[in-house]
């Protein structure tokens, strides 16, 4: 097959990954955008580990496998830390920014800011 096919795929799921982090706001649908990426990323390698004729480069290779074993854990870590998430709060949608700023002016306080 060609590395370059692969590439463009793996560059496509980078976007979709990437717009799926930054649009959606809740929790599980951000950690499948960042696992979505994530993938782009180990198939941009792949396809950057065959862009030789000849033996594949190992190293790219070995970035791939590492990364995934990482990935892994980030996305354990990121279903804990929503689990936790959903027991304190009852929801599992992270609060825009400006409703942490209405909060904040309805308690009093300013939200952290050291002057």
């Amino acid at each position: 097959m060609n590395p370059v096919l692969f590439g463009l795929c793996g560059a496509a799921l980078i976007a979709i990954g990437l717009y799926g982090l930054m649009v959606r706001s809740h929790l599980l649908l951000r950690l499948l955008g960042f696992n979505i990426m994530g993938s782009g990323i180990f198939l941009l390698f792949g396809s950057l580990a065959a862009r030789t004729p000849g033996p594949l480069d190992p190293v790219p290779l070995a970035m791939v496998i590492t990364g995934i074993v990482v990935a892994l854990a980030a996305t354990a870590l990121g279903l804990a830390l929503a689990v936790r998430l959903y027991e304190h709060t009852g929801a599992v949608v992270l609060p825009d920014e400006a409703d942490e700023a209405d909060l904040a002016r309805e308690e009093g306080s300013d939200g952290g800011v050291v002057r």
